[in-house]
């Protein structure tokens, strides 16, 4: 085998870093039979390689491109041009010239050639990187070959594709670059096509983009294409465009756009005979790459030929359910705030305890949770219950993707079908019965103390779970904790059900009548502020105080700034006020440290675990805020409350019939303050059970490590619940899993979760009604009332958030470790949520307008931009460019 030259059919998938992606998956193509590819060779990345090492200057200039950011675009610019110049001008070595002629006089040293770039980092399962580097086409003679191989090797250092690669974390030196050299084929018509539709990622359908001449013509976006859609061999689909250019073959070498004969210019490119052909094509290669393909082709001769295949990087998992019938999938984590990758054990512990809410089949895609809803949508009567229950208060682009599936009644016929999960919330009928006959008793008692006498049972419960857990190991530990699940469920949620009911019906009613008898809107955002039983909202302003107790020592705050956490404290306490701020933070931990950004993901380090997380909220508050903030803000916003309610009472007085509705309305705000705040608890206790369960399991990892089973005990995390039991039970493993599990979470973390998808892969969307928002406004869903402009802070990480006095923050989702940023900032925009998710209440509590599922705002926002957001109608507008 030449180092320096293979030919397509020596080539196969496993030599991407010699001729890469584009070259590895050319090879595989030329061995499938039926499908026709261009003769033609590949010169390596040895060849590369070795050009390269003959010029030393390139290091010093690689150095320096190494040293810089994708947005110092006038230097990368800069220093690329002088590498390519310096590759361009590189002698090709004489082994690589005679490895290529001999190829070239096999093949027809007379032949016109493609000279393609394939990249090590090209065409890959994880990223395309499509059109970073540069084709030649048409190009003859040996002498001019070679010339434009070296242009290939050169195009590795184009501005685009140094950034790209910057972009995506590629290591310029890692990245090296092998030529395809493919017999020209001369096609009348060329053009793209995707065995996934890429609008809507639809898997049973074929998308084909097809114009006249060269596929060039086309890539680049000089002409408009035919489209035509085809499922399962039938053309659904056609947009035949109108074709003025093409680019075609010039003789002598090159190519030309050339004008497009009048009465050609509105011809279909390809017959329906030849656009199903291209389809089984296409069905083909994707059934032996084993995933959904881009794939670009030409005719010639009314014979096709394939010129490359590369996977669809952009298209999310679809859960793997084969069961022959359709399905349709529901985010859980657009409803849970937490649309991030989870991790195996993760996504497999969480839905252990959510079963026990609902019965519905939860699957599993690119790393996320699902709802399988389809026996709900396929039933006339559940459907329409289902669709128009809670879900618009929490997700109201769910709940409309959802109306819009529905409408496509042929659709819905195909649904598998089976008895729906609906209503009870994890309840029987009976303890739902009882849980309203409890609600009626709880209300009129009206006993705040009935909260505290719940939190104080589940405090504990806790503790004595501390307890019992501390002698469980192997397997038995595993049973337990699935027991005290049920306990737990039992008494978080079945044995205070009243309780949730009174919290969700009294602002429902205050709402209504309010609206009815005085025309108010939105009265319980502020009736709602400065609540005694919110742990979510104490947890906020509680870290106030601790910034106060550190506010007084100088060196604790620089030290705050580069503390690590496995000596946190030890370091802390050699500090002037270290013991006193150390005892300040681990009071803190004791009642929040189960807490953290994507909670529900057990795997997630908790603030009592990384309590690093939580300096740069410290922080904030300390320059954000006066000494004693946190009464102050609560007193203040308490009497607001009042207020409003002194007004509504008054108001209510003077109308007919008005001291009856006023002693009601004084009740159910009374009630509704009393008991709203039950409503943020469950999840809080549970993370505390999750905590104690995870510190357990780590002690079964410390273990797994001793015994040389995994090498970290973080390896745990990639392994589900019952695989990571039967590991401990055996202490064997094959560790190739935990090594592809890895860079499968790698991958998916990069994806966009789709609210609502078929079994087919199709993304279903919902759409906002614009009404009268303003041109230009983003619109979203008002859940805290009120008009504030400020500073747009775009936070992606809670720990790198870094707020100012007025600004706003914009970010993807909340969950409740945000609440205590929420003290610092003015206003919350998310593209996640709704009306009962965390960040809309706690915002309410606060005062905070908010305006939440916002699409895509973290990108149409720019940090730093001056925005006007309406928490009462819903929308955001930029103020500034």
């Amino acid at each position: 085998m030449d180092s320096y030259v293979l030919g397509l059919q020596e080539i196969d998938k496993t030599m991407t870093r010699l001729v890469g992606g584009k070259g590895a998956n050319l090879g595989e193509l030329s061995g499938i039979g039926g499908i026709r590819v261009p003769e033609g060779f590949c010169v390596t990345t040895e060849a590369y390689k070795k050009l390269v090492g003959q010029t030393p200057e390139l290091n010093a200039l690689l150095e320096q491109l190494s040293l810089l950011k994708s947005e110092d675009r006038e230097r990368i610019s800069e220093i690329s041009g002088k590498i390519r110049n310096v590759i361009e001008c590189a002698e090709i070595t004489k082994e690589i010239d005679e490895a290529v002629t001999r190829k070239l006089i096999k093949l027809g040293d007379k032949n016109a050639y493609a000279v393609r770039s394939s990249a090590t980092a090209e065409d890959l399962p994880t990223a395309s990187f499509a059109g970073q580097q540069d084709t030649y086409l048409n190009i003859i003679g040996k002498e001019d070959i070679l010339k434009h191989i070296s242009k290939c090797f050169a195009s590795l250092f184009t501005d685009r594709a140094v950034i790209y690669r910057m972009q995506y974390g590629f290591d310029h030196n890692k990245v090296h670059l092998s030529v395809v050299i493919q017999k020209m084929v001369f096609p009348e018509a060329a053009g793209i096509m995707f065995t996934a539709d890429p609008i809507t990622s639809n898997r049973k359908v074929v998308s084909i983009d097809a114009s006249f001449g060269l596929g060039e013509a086309l890539v680049s976006g000089l002409v408009d294409s035919d489209i035509y859609k085809v499922r399962e061999g039938k053309i659904v689909d056609k947009k035949i465009s109108k074709k003025k250019l093409a680019i075609y073959a010039l003789k002598e070498g090159g190519t030309k756009e050339q004008q497009i004969e009048p009465e050609k210019q509105n011809k279909q490119t390809l017959t329906d005979e030849q656009i199903l052909q291209l389809e089984k094509t296409g069905r083909k290669i994707e059934d032996y790459f084993g995933c959904p393909q881009d794939i670009e082709w030409c005719i010639y001769k009314g014979e096709f030929y394939i010129v490359q295949s590369r996977p669809i990087t952009t298209l999310y998992p679809v859960p793997n359910i084969n069961d022959g019938k359709n399905h349709v999938y529901m985010s859980m984590g657009h409803q849970q705030m937490m649309t991030d990758v989870m991790k195996p054990l993760g996504i497999s512990f969480f839905p252990v305890w959510l079963k026990k809410i609902t019965s519905g089949p939860v699957a599993v895609a690119g790393g996320r949770m699902y709802l399988d809803v389809s026996y709900e949508l396929a039933s006339p009567m559940a459907s329409k219950i289902f669709v128009s229950s809670g879900l618009g208060s929490v997700d109201i682009l769910i709940q409309k993707a959802l109306t819009n599936i529905l409408k496509r009644k042929d659709y819905i016929k195909t649904l598998a079908r089976g008895k729906t999960s609906m209503g009870l919330s994890g309840g029987t009928m009976g303890q739902v019965a009882s849980g309203f006959i409890q609600a009626r008793k709880i209300e009129q008692e009206n006993d705040a103390g009935l909260l505290h006498k719940i939190f104080a049972k589940h405090e504990t419960q806790v503790r004595d779970l501390e307890q019992r857990i501390s002698g469980k190991t192997g397997t038995d530990l595993f049973d337990f904790i699935l027991q005290d699940m049920d306990e737990a469920y039992k008494s978080i949620v079945l044995d205070n059900y009243g309780v949730g009911i009174v919290g969700v019906f009294a602002p429902n009613w205050i709402k209504k009548n309010m609206k009815k008898w005085l025309d108010e809107d939105d009265v319980t955002d502020i009736l709602t502020q400065s609540l005694d039983n919110n742990v979510t909202a104490e947890m906020g302003l509680e870290l106030l105080d601790v910034a106060d107790v550190v506010r007084q020592y100088p060196a604790v705050m620089d030290y705050f700034r580069h503390a690590g956490d496995e000596t946190f404290f030890e370091e802390l306490e050699k500090l002037q006020g270290g013991k006193a701020v150390g005892d300040s933070i681990r009071d803190y931990l004791k009642k929040y440290g189960v807490r953290c950004p994507g909670e529900i993901d057990i795997t997630r380090p908790r603030w009592a675990e990384k309590p690093t997380m939580l300096t740069p909220l410290i922080l904030n508050n300390i320059k954000n805020f006066q000494p004693g903030s946190h009464q102050i803000i609560f007193e203040q916003k308490r009497l607001e409350a009042e207020r409003k309610e002194q007004e509504l009472i008054s108001r209510l007085q003077q109308l007919p019939g008005g001291s009856q509705k006023a002693e009601k309305a004084r009740k159910k705000i009374s009630v509704m303050r009393n008991f709203i705040g039950f409503r943020e608890y469950p999840m809080y206790a549970m993370m505390q059970r999750f905590y104690v369960y995870k510190q357990a399991l780590k002690k079964e990892a410390a273990l797994l490590v001793q015994k040389s089973v995994i090498q970290e005990p973080e390896d745990i995390y990639y392994l589900t619940f019952e695989e990571l039991r039967e590991v401990i039970r055996t202490n064997r493993l094959d560790y190739s899993i935990i090594i592809k599990r890895k860079a499968d979470c790698e991958v998916n973390g990069k994806l966009t979760p789709p609210r609502v998808m078929t079994s087919d892969g199709e993304i279903i969307t919902g759409e906002y009604n614009t009404g009268e928002t303003p041109k230009g406004a983003l619109i979203g869903i008002a859940v805290s009332s009120g008009v504030i402009e400020g500073r747009a802070r775009i936070v992606l990480n809670l720990e790198d958030a870094h707020i100012e006095e007025g600004d706003i923050l914009v970010t993807a989702f909340t969950d409740p470790s945000w609440t205590p940023l929420f003290v610092s900032v003015k206003g919350l925009v998310t593209e996640v949520g709704g009306m009962m998710t965390h960040g809309a209440v706690v915002a309410r509590e606060y005062g905070l307008p908010a305006v939440v599922s916002v699409e895509n705002a973290t990108k149409l926002i720019k940090d730093g931009q001056k925005i006007r957001i309406n928490g009462t109608k819903g929308y955001v507008e930029i103020l500034e460019s």
